[in-house]
């Protein structure tokens, strides 16, 4: 077990986790966690940053535990990333008869 407590599943993460870059250099607050609930995928979370709110892609995430996350992002990585959408964005999916992919908003 490190400093940050043991490793938890994303479903358990609770909004207002710490959340640091891979220096270990604090970089915000877990806001929100998104999740694919139909393919039961973690898709990412998105923070609470000093310039805002900021998505985080879920391969940018290195470890999840009960006491921080931490992302495998440098803090200028962060300071970069995309602002969330706080519309909650579009989810797409592939459309077998017009051989093209069609958008589904979520309801938010």
């Amino acid at each position: 077990m490190s400093d940050d407590g043991v490793a938890i599943s994303y479903r358990a993460l609770p909004p207002g986790t710490p959340v640091v870059a891979a220096d270990g250099t604090p970089v915000g607050t877990v806001r929100e966690v998104l999740d694919n609930e139909r393919e039961h995928i973690f898709d990412g979370l998105v923070l609470d940053t000093p310039s805002g709110r900021r998505f985080v892609d879920a391969p940018e995430v290195q470890r999840i535990a009960e006491l921080r996350v931490t992302l495998t992002l440098d803090a200028a990585g962060v300071a970069a990333l995309p602002e969330a959408d706080p519309k909650g964005g579009s989810e797409f999916q592939a459309n077998a008869r017009a051989r093209r992919f069609g958008r589904l908003w979520r309801p938010r």
